[in-house]
């Protein structure tokens, strides 16, 4: 089945297990005009039911569009692994990722690229920095163009 071009909003999801900082992102996501639909996962275990329609939780949908914001260091699964699996898998693979995280290792970052990662944003520590990349991040997804899955 060959993907198609998305004619609807993409919808957001975020993996991330820190309330704080998916809070951040969603106001921060609002200030910068971004609307899209977006769908919070808590960690890598849930963002795997998400995209492989196991477990109890949400589920992504047919001809829908996503793009995963994808944290590293969380419970269930990390986000390298999840990132693996989902890049292994032939429905999912071209569905964007990008990792958004704290860390800045660069055995973290190579490992990232080399599953399949379309893009690595480092969460700076100091507030005012943290909101101007989100506000960034907003504009980009903004006018990013992805396929259904």
């Amino acid at each position: 089945m060959e993907n198609t071009k998305c004619e609807i909003p993409v919808t957001i999801v975020l993996a991330e297990d820190d309330d704080g900082h998916a809070r951040l992102i969603a106001e921060h996501f609002s200030e910068a005009g971004v609307t899209n639909p977006l769908v919070r996962l808590r960690d890598g275990r849930e963002a795997l039911d998400f995209f492989f329609h196991t477990g109890a939780g949400p589920h992504s949908g047919p001809d829908i569009c996503y793009l995963l914001l994808l944290d590293i260091k969380m419970p269930g699964a990390d986000g390298i692994e999840v990132l693996k699996r989902l890049k292994a898998d032939e429905r999912l693979k071209k569905l964007p990722v990008i990792m958004l995280t704290t860390t800045d290792d660069p055995r973290d970052i190579e490992a990232c690229y080399a599953a399949g990662c379309n893009n690595y944003l480092t969460k700076p520590v100091a507030f005012s920095r943290f909101a101007e990349v989100i506000k960034r991040l907003g504009l980009f997804i903004s006018i990013v163009k992805v396929t259904k899955l």
